[in-house]
Formats: C-alpha cells, structure tokens, sequence
C-alpha cells in the first residue's frame, strides 16, 4: 500500500492571513490532484514566521485560527486529504491566563484538517531560545504526542507530528514513536546560515537511526526581515538515507512516496532527490532570495545603489540585479575630489554590462560649501576623520533624496568587517533601509564576487563586476592615497578574529593562543565594543552566519567591562 505525502514549501508572508491561507488552499488543490493523502505546511504557515510581537495580540491569534478555518471550508471536496497547517494557537483559557502574566499565551501548534475538518492539534514541547529565537517569549510548551490515521482501502498509516525543535531531542521522537507513529513529519522554519542544511539533514538521521522510522522533513522557503529560509525539505527513508530532497531557495511541492511491503521489509521511501549546491552558490541565493523578498514584501518598486567603484557596492549591485532584475535598480555614482580616475571607468562599466539606469553626481561643490560653513568654527583644528565622514554623509543625503522621490529602498554596501569595526559612517554609507552584506565578512565578499564572475545562476549572460574591481586595494577613497588597511588589520586576519570573538565567544587569550598577533585582537575586540552604538543605528540586514550583528548579538552600548 502506497502513501503519498506532498510537502508545501511556500514562500509565506509574515501577517497576511488570507494570503497565506489561499496559498494552503492551492497547494492542496495541486497535491490532490497529484494523488497525496497528506500535505504537509511549514511550522506557523498560516501567519508567516517570525510573526514575532504580532503573537501578543489575541486578536491576531484568533485571526489565525479563523483563517484555518477558512482553508478546512476551503478544501472539504478534497476527499481523502489530511493537511497539517502551522499555526499559533489560543491556550484554552488564554484570557483569564493573560490578566495574572500580562500577556495571552499561546501554542506554536499544528493542526490536521480533513474533509473541512479539524480532527487533530498537536502543540511543539521543545521552544527554542536562543541565536534568532525568542520563542519563550511567545509560546507555552505542548505535553503530549500526537498521531493521526490515515485510512485508505481498508488499511491505514500513523503518522506522528513533531514542530521544528522537537524533532532535535530524542525525546518527542520518542514518545511519538511510543503513541504508534510509523512516520515521522516535522513540520519546521529554521532559518539558513552558511552549513545549516547539511546539520538538519545529520540531526534528523539520529532521529531515524534512533527510532527506526522514516522522515519527512517539511521546510518554509523566503526572506523576512533578517531571516531567511531556504527550503530544501526533504525525506529519510528507514536507514537514514535522502530519499527525496526539495530544491533550495525556491518555492516547490515535493512529492514523497511511502511503501509498506509487509512482512519485516522496512517502509519503503522514494521522491525527487535535488542536488545540494556549493556553499558560494548556496551564500549568493540566499542573499538574491533575502534582498528580492524584503524589497517586494514591503512594497518597493525598485532599489537604489550608491556605486563607487569597490567591490561592496559592485557585489550589491549585482545582488539586486539577479533579484530584481536591472529595470527595478539605480546605480549612483557620487564622485568626490579623492575619487581615483579607475573608479569612475570601473563604475560605468559595471553600470554598462548589467544594463542598470546609472547617474553621477560629483559631490565637490556640495563638499566645499559645508567646508566653507564649519570653516569658522573648525578654524585652527587640522583635517581628520570629520572631513572625511562629511563625504559619506553627503552621499547618504543624496541617495535618501532619490529615495523619497521615487520610492526605491536604498541598499547600503557595508559588510560584516566593517559594522563589526565600526569602519562605516553613521548617517553617511549607513544610511539606508536594508543592508545587504551587513552578515558577510570582507574575505567573503571577495569569495563571492570571483563566484559570481564565473557562474550564472538566474541567466543573466554576463560576468557583472570588472576584474579590476576585485583586484584593487580595498579603499573608502576620502583622502589621497588612503586603504582600508591603514586604520585596520589585513582583512583575512581581522575577519578570524572577528569570527572567533564575536560568532565564537572566544576570548583574547584563547585566540592570541592560536597565534594571532595579541596587539591586532585587542585592537578588533576593542573596535567591536566601542561602535555597539553604531551597530544599534544600522539597517535590517540578511543573516547568514550561525551569530549576525542583530537579534543574535545583543551587548549594551553603555558598558565598562573590558574583559
């Protein structure tokens, strides 16, 4: 006897209930046409994750729960099919519960619709809280397994429900296996960073291994805010083996196919199996998918780009082409008197082979009349960083000027080794709304930009970012002759420093241990601790690493312990 469970990986919309709730509908419609009796929704689908303090409002929750109701209504002549739909759901009693701890508590529960209706809810035992996860916050914990039946030709199949981090310990497997699962389903929004594919599959093998029954691993696909879900759902068959793997980064309805040949021949498990990409090509479509699904989600017609010429802002810019397309992006070239002749040309290359609308905007004058109105109060004090951050802020000024008249988001271009450094200017190439690169490190953006130049992943027919651009010496071009590694250490070394202290917790012992210089860690340790009040100042930006400046990193900016 067959089963066949289908498996929505949607790209769902954080609060749009109808939305989200159509997009259910449809994908049940798609999965009884192609014969499931399952379908499987990503953990919370019907309101998007994270839906964050949203899950405070019992108005909200009650929302959600009427928008369940709408997909059972919905899907009643689907004869034969069981959908499991993410949702937030009430805690019985939730009012009178919210009066005594000042908020109305909920679960993070999954519910079986059949036939129109509700036969079975399971609420997740194990809350997440920590890196991204606020889940205590939100949620009470669920107690006890849940197995639902399917019945078809007189027999049927038990399947046992686990939401995201239960399906991490041994134990919710375990019970589940003890109240009858044959099959185990996870329904999951786990964010990506760079490897974290590869660990889900590892972990749900121990799961496998441990109870000796397949998986299916059914995963949320899309950008929101500074997460970013990158699909690649996926079945294990009775030994632990992929056999059936959704494509990453992309919206799909994986087909998975369950055999019970009897006797003591283990359950049968087969589907499409989507090859698992490199981790360049995995870190570029995550960054396109982050970037195309925060400007379109909002509701921006387009993006604006300040272009100068370096390799930040060239990787950007070809980040939003293959997002968005060249139509919907601006590149700005704002030169001032310290900007190299190279630069310029470099620029207007860039511009010219992925066919953007380009603009320049020499900011010399602008530049001398605020040099001429501080010129009395500055009189006596010689040039420093303050000249210089004038430059950045100009441009700021006149990319957020575009941005008001026509609506387009600005992208600012800082990465990962500069916000930790502070070696970015506030209100000046911080300026902005989302920050592209805020989670890649120096070292790559370099990686990236050399992927890139060599590969096509969305059939653009072009290798973006003229070489010379990734070759140069990397500099902010606001004095003569100045590099980035003037102020900081060479960029390999900042960014293992950066990587161990701050992703780490490494302490400056442990990594001068390593063999790393002790003047060149203190000084990034304290670089990182004294530009907290810059970092609390930037724009969202895409997480793509297991501990991002944002809801990962979270240090005080008034703060005198040195460590």
């Amino acid at each position: 006897m067959t089963l066949r469970v289908a498996v929505a990986q949607c790209n769902f919309v954080v609060g749009d209930l109808g939305g989200n709730a159509q997009r259910i509908v449809d994908a049940a419609h798609a999965a009884h046409a192609a014969g499931a009796q399952v379908l499987l929704t990503p953990e919370l689908a019907i309101c998007g994750y994270a839906a964050e303090d949203l899950l405070l409002r019992p108005a909200f929750v009650a929302a959600c729960d009427a928008a369940v109701q709408q997909v059972a209504a919905q899907t009643a002549h689907l004869g034969g099919l069981h959908i499991v739909v993410g949702q937030p759901l009430a805690v019985p009693g939730a009012a009178a519960i919210g009066r005594s701890v000042g908020r109305a508590p909920c679960l993070n529960a999954a519910t079986v619709v059949h036939e129109g209706r509700i036969t079975h809810r399971y609420a997740k035992r194990e809350l997440p809280n920590y890196q991204v996860f606020d889940e205590r916050r939100y949620f009470v914990p669920g107690k006890q397994p849940c197995v639902f039946d399917v019945e078809m030709d007189g027999q049927r199949w038990r399947l046992g429900l686990l939401i995201c981090e239960d399906a991490w310990y041994p134990g919710p497997a375990a019970d589940t296996v003890a109240a009858g699962a044959e099959v185990l389903c996870v329904i999951n929004a786990s964010p990506f960073h760079i490897g974290k594919g590869d660990e889900r599959e590892q972990a749900m093998r121990q799961r496998v291994q441990e109870t000796g029954r397949p998986l299916i691993y059914a995963h949320l696909v899309g950008g929101q805010d500074e997460l970013v879900f990158e699909g690649r759902s996926f079945a294990l068959d009775t030994q632990g083996q992929v056999a059936a793997r959704a494509p990453a980064f992309a919206e799909d309805l994986l087909q998975v196919e369950l055999q019970r040949p009897g006797g003591t021949v283990p359950v049968q498990v087969q589907g499409s199996v989507a090859p698992v990409a490199d981790t360049e090509e995995d870190l570029w479509r995550a960054l396109v998918l982050g970037t195309r699904d925060y400007v379109d989600k909002n509701g921006f017609p387009g993006a604006i780009i300040g272009l100068s010429g370096g390799v930040d802002s060239a990787l950007v810019l070809a980040i939003a082409v293959d997002a968005l397309g060249a139509e919907r992006v601006r590149a700005v070239m704002m030169p001032s008197p310290y900007t190299a002749e190279i630069s310029w040309r470099d620029a207007r290359d860039m511009a010219a082979r992925l066919g953007v609308r380009y603009d320049e905007i020499p900011i010399g004058p602008m530049f001398d009349a605020f040099l001429g109105a501080l010129q009395p109060l500055l009189q006596g004090r010689a040039p420093d960083t303050t000249e210089e951050n004038l430059q950045a802020r100009i441009r700021g000024t006149l990319l957020m000027a575009l941005s008001n008249k026509f609506g387009s988001i600005v992208l600012t271009t800082g990465n990962k080794s500069e916000m930790a450094t502070g070696y970015c200017t506030l209100y000046g190439d911080m300026a902005g709304g989302f920050a592209v690169l805020k989670d890649v490190a120096k070292t790559w953006v370099w990686r990236l930009a050399r992927w890139r130049n060599a590969h096509d992943p969305f059939g653009r027919g072009v290798s973006p970012i003229p070489e010379r651009i990734i070759e140069r010496p990397p500099s902010a071009e606001l004095r003569p002759g100045q590099t980035d590694q003037d102020s900081l250490p060479p960029y390999d070394v900042l960014d293992a420093i950066v990587e161990r202290y701050m992703e780490n917790d490494r302490s400056v012992d442990e990594i001068v241990a390593e063999g790393f210089d002790r003047v060149a860690v203190e000084q990034v340790v304290r670089l990182l601790r004294i530009n907290e009040y810059k970092r609390r100042q930037a724009p969202v930006g895409i997480r793509v690493t297991h501990r991002s400046f944002g809801k990962d990193w979270r240090y005080p900016n008034t703060n005198r312990w040195r460590g």
